[in-house]
């Protein structure tokens, strides 16, 4: 099977409603519309499932649409994929791509129209970063869930 037959049964298909990013890595097309379906299935596992807080909850959802904008955008594969993990006091948040290219954060000025992806992930995570995989790399950041 072609690259180009993969990505076109993955845009068909797409994500399945059930698919839950908590328990193994969802695979998404590399289109644009896959951040929306990205963004539901972070908000419906972190706001609906695990009840975080509604600012954490949007903060991630946020930075998740930014994760997949780049991995859509520079990436240059025909998908990528989503993993949401959870252990005592974080949410860790992975979007994969077969790209070895490291992401780069990059200084941003008042009146930028792009380039302020990785900037927000900077400022509204408590950490991030990139792990290189055998094939591709995982971007990923977490953040801090407050005791109830």
């Amino acid at each position: 099977m072609t690259a180009m037959a993969d990505a076109r049964d993955i845009r068909e298909a797409g994500p399945a409603a059930c698919d839950d990013p908590s328990a193994g890595e969802v695979v998404f097309p590399s289109l644009p519309e896959s951040a929306g379906h990205a963004r539901r299935l972070t908000r419906r596992l972190l706001g609906g499932r695990w009840l975080l807080p509604p600012e954490l909850t949007d903060n991630a959802v946020l930075l998740v649409s930014e994760l997949v904008g780049n991995a859509v955008r520079h990436a240059g594969a025909p998908s990528f994929g989503l993993r949401v993990r959870r252990r005592r006091g974080w949410v860790r948040v992975e979007v994969s791509d077969p790209s070895r290219a490291l992401p780069c954060l990059l200084p941003v000025r008042e009146l930028d129209v792009s380039g302020r992806g990785l900037f927000l992930v900077n400022h509204l995570s408590d950490r991030w970063g990139v792990d290189l995989l055998p094939e591709g790399k995982a971007t990923w950041f977490e953040m801090r869930v407050p005791p109830r």
